[in-house]
């Protein structure tokens, strides 16, 4: 299976979310995943989810990568400096935050997190032949479950 990897490092200020997503549309394009199919729709909206994650919950940089498999599929990964997993909210009403890994759960076909050096790396996979629709049995990967859960706070870079 050949892959191409992609990478930008994000920095620690919430406005770096929407270069983020600017530098996302070009690589798709680049990978041929054009900008008005579902599937760029979908990746966008995941990599803004994961990465305004990163930055507001860590106040730390990140590092967004993109892995574009030959048969179509793409791998986002967020990674920052955090060990704290990733800790899924359910968001009532009118409430304005707690919505991000509900969506990434709901539109990637498969989502996780694993520990990646002094820190962690989100990561979620889009299959560019089926649907991105939510399916039963699907979740958080290694290293969530029920002793994952933390309180929210801001660590040290």
């Amino acid at each position: 299976m050949q892959v191409l990897q992609v990478q930008l490092e994000v920095g620690p200020d919430p406005a770096e979310v929407g270069r983020a997503r600017r530098w996302a549309r070009s690589r798709l394009v680049v990978s041929g995943i054009q900008d008005d199919e579902p599937l760029a729709e979908t990746l966008v909206l995941l990599i803004s989810e994961l990465v305004t994650n990163a930055v507001v919950h860590t106040g730390c940089p990140a590092v967004l990568r993109m892995l574009f498999a030959a048969e179509g599929g793409v791998r986002v990964e967020v990674a920052d400096t955090s060990d704290r997993p990733p800790q899924p909210r359910h968001a009532e009403g009118d409430d304005t935050n707690g919505r991000g890994l509900e969506l990434v759960d709901g539109l990637a076909d498969r989502w996780g997190w694993q520990p990646e050096g002094a820190g962690k790396s989100i990561w979620c996979e889009v299959d560019r032949a089926a649907p991105a629709t939510p399916s039963p049995g699907r979740g958080p990967g290694p290293g969530s479950g029920p002793g994952a859960s933390v309180a929210p706070g801001r660590v040290h870079c």
